[in-house]
C-alpha cells in the first residue's frame, strides 16, 4: 500500500501553537487530509507524554491508534476519512543550544522512538541535562552528537533526523549557527542519521547540489503548529505500516527515479515503476511546498521590506541598503555557498517529489478571497465530502472528476498547480513567500 506520513509536528504544549494541537485535532486533521501516520511531537513535555500514555495505545508495530473512548468523530463526512485509521509515531523536536569549536550552535532535531518505555528512558535521561517542563520543544545545551548517543541509549531502534537543515538561525547547516557539513556536526555517529529534513525553504534539487548530502534520504514535513495545516508537507511510503518499516526505508532511500516532468500522473508513475512493491517497505519521495514560499528563502532584512537574491547580498557587502543592518542569508544563498554541484544532478538515493499548494490555497485563489473565508472553506468542505481526502485531491483525483463537483476555475487551478504554473514571490528573513495561480482579469473568465 501507498501511505503518507507526516513526522515533524507539534502540541499545544509548545509556543505559539494551536489550542487544538491535540491528539484529538491532530488525528481529525490527519484524517481530512489523508495522513495515515502522524509524529505525536512534543513528548519529552510531562503533560504531553500523559496524554500519550493515556490516549494512545498499540496497533502495528511500533505505532499507535488512539484508545476507542479517545477517538473523536470526523470532521467532515468524506469517504475514507477517519481518526480511527490514523496511526501515531512517537516523536519530539530538541532545540540544541551549546558551544562548538569555538562558536555558538544552534540546531533543531527530530527524535523517534520505538515504544512508550524507551521514550520515558530517553525523557528521563535528557531531563538530567535540562528542563523539559517549559516547552514541548525543549531547549538543552547539550551537543546534537550527545543527543543522539542518548538516543541510541534509551534504544538501538531509536533515531534522529536533522529538522529543517537549512534554516538560517536554528539547523545543521543554517548560515547563521550551523556547521558546513553534518559530520562536523555529529562526528562517529553521522552513519546512525538516515535521513534530513530539507524544511519548507528548500527541495530536494537544491539539497542534490551537495554531494555530501548523497547518504541521505531527504524527508518533508509540515512542522506544524496547526492542524488544519498538516500535510503541507509529507512523505511518501509503500509496504506495510510500522515503526521499524519506516526506519528501514529511510535508511534505503528512494527508488532513484524520479517524477517531476510527469506530475499529471504521479501515483500512476509510482505505480508503473516495477521496483516499488507493496511488499517492501520503502521511501518513495516527498509533496513540497514550493520552497520559495518558505519564510526564509531569499536574503533580505524584513523590517525595511528588502528581498534579496544571493548576488545581490553579495554586491552590498551583506548589509541592508535601506538602514545598514546586515541581512538575515537565507536557504539559497547558504545552498550555493556549500553547493559543489551545478543544478540537474540526481543521487541514487532519490526519491520522487512534487510541489503543491495545500487545498485551501487553491480554493481561496480561485475565489479571490483569504483562506479564512467562509465561502472558501465551504468550497474546501464541499470537494473533501465529494471526492475524499485532501492529498488524494491534489496528488491523483482526476480532473474530469473534480470539474464534475467543482467550478471549472477550481479544475484550472489544479491543473496549473500540477503543472507548477505559479506565480511566485520569494519569502525573506522569516516572511513567508507568496504563490498566487490567477490573474484578477482571468479569474472573472470563469
Amino acid at each position: 500500500m501507498l501511505y503518507f506520513a507526516d513526522l515533524h509536528v507539534h502540541s499545544k504544549f509548545s509556543r505559539a501553537t494551536s489550542r487544538d494541537c491535540d491528539l484529538i485535532g491532530l488525528s481529525q486533521w490527519a484524517a481530512l487530509k489523508g495522513i495515515h501516520v502522524v509524529a505525536t511531537g512534543d513528548f519529552t513535555h510531562p503533560e504531553w507524554r500523559k496524554l500519550i500514555h493515556e490516549s494512545l495505545e498499540p496497533r502495528e508495530e511500533g505505532l499507535f491508534g488512539l484508545t476507542r473512548e479517545a477517538t473523536p468523530q470526523p470532521l467532515l463526512s468524506a469517504p475514507d476519512v477517519s481518526p480511527s485509521d490514523v496511526r501515531f509515531i512517537l516523536n519530539v523536536e530538541i532545540s540544541s543550544i551549546y558551544k562548538k569549536n569555538g562558536r555558538v550552535r544552534k540546531a533543531h532535531n527530530l527524535v523517534f522512538m520505538p515504544d512508550m518505555d524507551s521514550m520515558d528512558r530517553f525523557c528521563k535521561k535528557l531531563g538530567e541535562r535540562g528542563n523539559l517542563n517549559s516547552d514541548g520543544r525543549p531547549i538543552i545545551g547539550v551537543d546534537c552528537h550527545d543527543l543522539l548517543e542518548i538516543a541510541l541509549e534509551s534504544s538501538s531502534l531509536s533515531f534522529l533526523i536533522p529538522a529543517h537543515i537549512w534554516t538560517p538561525w536554528f539547523s545543521v547547516l543554517g548560515s547563521k549557527s550551523g556547521f558546513d557539513s553534518i559530520e562536523e556536526c555529529f562526528e562517529d555517529l553521522t552513519c546512525y542519521i538516515p535521513a534530513l529534513e530539507t524544511g519548507l525553504s528548500s527541495d530536494p534539487e537544491m539539497n542534490f547540489r551537495l554531494s555530501c548530502l548523497d547518504s541521505f534520504t531527504l524527508v518533508s514535513n509540515s512542522d506544524t503548529h496547526s492542524p488544519s495545516k498538516l500535510g503541507r508537507e509529507v512523505n511518501i511510503f509503500s509496504g506495510d505500516m510500522s515503526y521499524s518499516s519506516i526506519r528501514d526505508a529511510l535508511r534505503r532511500g528512494g527508488a532513484g527515479s524520479r517524477a517531476s516532468e510527469n506530475f499529471l500522473g504521479p501515483r500512476q508513475s509510482i505505480l508503473a515503476d516495477k521496483r516499488v512493491r507493496d511488499d517492501t517497505p520503502s521511501f518513495l519521495g516527498t509533496i513540497e511546498f514550493f520552497p520559495e514560499e518558505g519564510k526564509y528563502h531569499m536574503d533580505g532584512h524584513r523590517k525595511c521590506g528588502v528581498r534579496l537574491d544571493p548576488q545581490a547580498t553579495e554586491d552590498l557587502g551583506g548589509k541592508c541598503p535601506v538602514c545598514g543592518h546586515a541581512v538575515t542569508v537565507g536557504v539559497m544563498n547558504r545552498v550555493n555557498q556549500l553547493a559543489d554541484r551545478q543544478k540537474g544532478y540526481i543521487p541514487s538515493k532519490a526519491g520522487y517529489s512534487w510541489r503543491m499548494l495545500p487545498l485551501i490555497e487553491i480554493v481561496a485563489d480561485c475565489l479571490g478571497c483569504g483562506v479564512q473565508a467562509k465561502k472558501a472553506k465551504h468550497l474546501h468542505s464541499r470537494l473533501i465530502e465529494t471526492l475524499g481526502p485532501e492529498l488524494d485531491i491534489l496528488w491523483s483525483t482526476p480532473l474530469d472528476a473534480v470539474e464534475v463537483c467543482s467550478p471549472g476555475i477550481v479544475t484550472e487551478a489544479l491543473r496549473r498547480v500540477r503543472a507548477e504554473q505559479v506565480k511566485i514571490q520569494p519569502g525573506y528573513d522569516g516572511e513567508y513567500g507568496r504563490v498566487s495561480i490567477f490573474e484578477d482579469h482571468e479569474r472573472a473568465s470563469f
